[in-house]
């Protein structure tokens, strides 16, 4: 079974950055799994923000995040990062991490069978 645990979330002023991180264990040997980054805020769906292979290059990142946040991934550790740069207001959300083997593009959370606990990224004055 899939386990997947957040950290890094907090609050940060506009413009300031933080770093998410995924540590994903049970991973099917040889599964062509990806990794996104999906947030919910109050109110709204849970969109996905970024995604990656944990076996092939080409992330994706939705057009919101592009230019300010960067996914990447430490295979060594099965963790997965999400670096967000000059965040927003509108950054403000539950984000969560996704485990599935599909390949990465604008994918639903619907596609994702794995999920983490969330952590909450706070943008304000």
């Amino acid at each position: 079974q899939v386990q997947l645990v957040e950290s890094g979330g907090g609050l940060v002023g506009p413009g300031g950055s933080l770093t998410l991180s995924c540590a994903a264990s049970g991973l099917r040997s040889g599964g062509l799994y990806s990794v996104a980054w999906f947030r919910q805020a109050p109110g709204k769906e849970r969109e996905g923000v970024a995604c990656i292979s944990l076996v092939y290059d080409s992330p994706y990142y939705a057009d919101s995040v592009k230019g300010r946040f960067t996914i990447s991934r430490d295979n060594a550790n099965n963790t997965v990062y999400l670096q967000m740069n000059n965040l927003k207001p509108e950054d403000t959300a539950v984000y969560y991490c996704a485990a599935e083997i599909l390949v990465c593009g604008s994918r639903l959370a619907t596609d994702f069978g794995s999920w983490g606990q969330g952590t909450q990224v706070t943008v304000s004055p």
